[in-house]
């Protein structure tokens, strides 16, 4: 009942859908109720031999026909209206979703499998749409018309009711019939679907980097644009699956009419009127069908009931805590202190009583065994995580009292794995600076030493990367990623495994590049290969979380300890 109530909240802004929806099925089933002694005033008219009342059966049969046309439009528009209260209510669903994932922190996203949250975003709100919204309006129906035809059919004869009981007449052929023209639309939704799920794995994959560059907004953005294109196919697919139920209605009506009839002829003399008969045999066609349809929709409310929970569950993980409040970052100089920074992931610390300083314009190299804190302390820095003790200040700022966007608009990263989206090479490097002219953007891919490649690609600067990305190889997409950082002008940098797909001949260039990036700016660099390091100002050597040794790559082979066995491991130097 939690769960029900929770979707009608999403459900109160269409609330004129739902209530055109619950008054068009009360209205069919009244109209329908009205068919069988419609029928059985027709077959009276023409019961008696040599007394047919040609006048009052033309009557009965215009009455037929219109009450049969108005009970189908009915129900035509009673689907029409509950799915539009889906489709609209899963829409805001969908988007209060994908906003709820950018503001939770990093550390709910890579606390997830993937493939769970992208569940939450698409397939189990669909299963809430089928499930839920669109099943309430057919056990509505159904279980009106069910005691409506019992009510009418126990009235006239018990015995014949009993009977009809046990019929289950449905004839599927209509509905065979309109689900091959409901098919092309419902292939057009499945891609678009799978347009949105390719979106969301690459937005979720990419968290850190939207996060960094803060472009919350104008991804959220993007989204909601594709989920209103969902919007319009699905309903439009939904609008033609809908008009199963009222056709198969009207061609049951129609066939149990003529039966009608026909059996009027053989029971003349009977002990039954042909009327009544023909009233029993309509009120059996509409009796039986509601339960084919609500067998199927209870199987779907226990589904959509979990997908639900699963949905809101996501909904209520607690967010980063707002900081509109909080002053922005500006004129930053570049000089960053830790002071006693403790951090875990779990209850077991990971990062021991960490201090350090790094003055403007410093390159400081984090290096030591996999695993030991080097890119944690990048999180740390960009505020993905927060420590669980100790300070952290930028230019003597706590990065707590500071909004998170104008701390990250301080930092350009490039990290390990590289992140592009769909979309063409030209916007994959402006992703930091959207208003960059394209002079600026081939300017920054040469320095990146990605200006040549490009121009070799069949639609240069123009060229689409797909969704998989396996139209460039991992060094070019490392490439870009580091001429989108060399187009922005921050004060610190971020390089984590910078140039690690990169063949050494390109690298050595790089770090020509990187040089001048790096120059004037507050520098970190997470590296295996101790050559890439050799000339930054501080190295810190980190192992189990701590800093256990620091200085110059002089200082530290000349100490002889940890740094030295790295460097030797990786030079074969006995």
């Amino acid at each position: 009942m939690k769960t029900l109530f929770e979707l009608i909240k999403y459900a109160k802004p269409f609330r004129v859908s739902f209530i055109l929806s619950v008054l068009s099925a009360l209205a069919g089933i009244s109209l329908s109720l009205a068919v069988p002694v419609l029928i059985g005033r027709g077959v009276d008219c023409a019961a008696g031999r040599d007394s047919v009342d040609f006048v009052s059966l033309k009557r009965v049969c215009i009455e037929l026909v219109c009450v049969i046309l108005l009970s189908a439009f009915f129900q035509w528009l009673m689907s029409y209206c509950s799915n539009k209260l889906s489709y609209k209510t899963v829409k805001l669903l969908r988007n209060e979703v994908f906003a709820k994932l950018n503001r939770l922190s990093l550390g709910y996203i890579d606390s997830k499998s993937p493939g769970d949250i992208i569940n939450s975003v698409t397939t189990d709100i669909d299963v809430v749409a089928m499930g839920l919204l669109q099943g309430f309006t057919q056990v509505l129906s159904g279980i009106v018309t069910i005691l409506g035809t019992l009510i009418f059919m126990f009235l006239i004869n018990p015995y014949i009711a009993l009977a009809v009981v046990l019929l289950t007449p449905l004839s599927l052929f209509m509905a065979s019939f309109i689900a091959k023209r409901a098919h092309k639309k419902y292939t057009q939704q499945a891609k678009l679907r799978g347009k949105l799920t390719g979106y969301a794995c690459e937005m979720i994959d990419g968290a850190g980097v939207v996060k960094a560059f803060g472009r919350e907004n104008e991804t959220q953005k993007q989204y909601e644009e594709m989920n209103l294109e969902w919007e319009k196919v699905g309903v439009m697919a939904h609008f033609y699956s809908a008009m199963t139920n009222p056709m198969t209605r009207f061609v049951n009506a129609l066939i149990y009419g003529l039966v009608a009839v026909f059996g009027g002829v053989l029971v003349i003399g009977g002990t039954i009127t042909v009327g009544a008969l023909a009233s029993f045999l309509a009120y059996c066609s509409q009796y039986t069908k509601p339960f084919n349809e609500i067998s199927a929709v209870i199987a779907e409310f226990q589904n959509a009931i979990s997908s639900a929970q699963r949905v809101f569950n996501l909904l209520s993980e607690p967010e980063e805590e707002s900081d509109e409040a909080l002053p922005e970052l500006e004129n930053v100089r570049g000089e960053v202190k830790l002071q006693n920074v403790c951090f875990s992931y779990d209850k077991n610390d990971f990062i021991k009583d960490l201090s350090f300083t790094a003055m403007p314009g410093q390159t400081v190299a984090l290096v030591g065994p996999t695993g030991c804190g080097k890119t944690t302390l990048i999180n740390l820095l960009m505020r993905f995580y927060d420590s669980k003790g100790g300070v952290i200040t930028l230019d003597g700022h706590d990065i707590t009292s500071v909004t998170r966007n104008s701390l990250r608009g301080q930092f350009a990263m490039v990290l390990q794995d590289t992140w592009l989206f769909s979309g063409t090479i030209y916007e994959n490097i402006a992703y930091g600076k959207p208003q960059a002219d394209r002079s600026e953007v081939i300017a920054a891919a040469k320095r990146a030493y990605a200006h040549s490649f490009i121009s070799r690609l069949p639609g240069g600067y123009d060229t689409i990367i797909n969704e998989s990305n396996d139209n460039l190889s991992q060094g070019q997409k490392q490439l870009i990623c580091i001429a989108r950082v060399m187009l922005m002008d921050p004060p610190i940098l971020l390089l984590d495994e910078a140039t690690s797909s990169i063949d050494t001949r390109t690298e050595l260039k790089i770090q020509k590049a990187f040089a001048q990036l790096l120059e004037g700016r507050t520098s970190f660099i997470v590296a295996h290969r101790l050559s890439t390091i050799k000339n930054a100002d501080t190295i810190l050597v980190m192992q189990d979380g701590k800093i256990v040794e620091r200085g110059t790559h002089t200082e530290l082979l000349e100490h002889g300890g940890l740094y030295k066995k790295l460097y030797e491991s990786q030079f074969a130097v006995y």
